[in-house]
């Protein structure tokens, strides 16, 4: 059949009818989409030169349609640098929260339910907050064992933070062994009882990245409790 009866043919055809380099790009296109839910950089650009390659000479790509096509594979393009260069930039970040989490290593900072450390010297405050005042607080002080070891009783409070402080005895009144021991406080304000979280003060020794991988910087302080850097309220020196 000469050339000139199979470009009639060809153009003859129904439009619904594909030729068989239509159908194969048709293939071809269809395998690169079921291989991933999202195509790549180089699979588009197979899918492209397949188009060009196996397109019908009597229609080819009008110019319209080529300028689009090229428009999206520049704009593929565009987003696989900016996502480069954000992932860049995230992981540039993380070392500076790490460089600057790391000063505060040595600094005491608030815990949320952390340690009360005991010395020969000292003993941990700790902070509650009453957003509406206290007619009076019950604190009680548990060892390491969950054992109680003192309560006391404080009057009424203001609205804001108030400090809770422990003078390290217990309530046979002689002097608590050093260690590491809990702060409880029940509030009573106008005739409702709550256990809000008392925040306590420790020191920070390490810093470290939580294992999710998810950015999150944590803590580590006295008594072995890891607390995240965000539940922070307050650093001192």
């Amino acid at each position: 059949m000469a050339v000139s009866d199979t470009t009639s043919m060809m153009s003859s055809l129904p439009s619904n009818i594909m030729t068989s380099a239509q159908y194969k790009a048709q293939q071809d296109a269809a395998k690169a989409s079921s291989s991933s839910s999202t195509m790549g950089q180089s699979a588009f650009l197979k899918l492209f030169t397949t188009q060009l390659t196996n397109q019908d000479p009597t229609d080819p790509v009008k110019n319209e349609a080529f300028v689009a096509q090229l428009a999206q594979f520049s704009q593929l393009e565009a987003s696989t640098s900016m996502k480069t260069s954000l992932e860049s930039m995230v992981s540039s970040m993380s070392g500076d929260r790490m460089l600057g989490a790391a000063s505060l290593i040595g600094k005491t900072v608030t815990v949320p339910d952390g340690p009360v450390t005991v010395t020969d010297t000292t003993v941990s405050q700790g902070t509650i907050n009453l957003p509406a005042g206290a007619d009076g607080i019950k604190l009680q002080v548990f060892n390491d064992k969950g054992i109680l070891v003192r309560s006391q009783i404080m009057g009424a409070q203001p609205v804001g933070d108030t400090t809770l402080a422990w003078d390290g005895m217990n309530d046979g009144g002689t002097a608590a062994p050093n260690g590491t021991y809990r702060y409880v406080a029940t509030v009573n304000s106008a005739g409702k009882m709550t256990t809000p979280t008392v925040n306590t003060y420790a020191t920070v020794r390490g810093v470290s990245s939580a294992a999710a991988g998810d950015g999150t910087l944590l803590l580590e302080v006295d008594g072995g409790k890891t607390v995240n850097l965000a539940d922070v309220k307050r650093v001192g020196s």
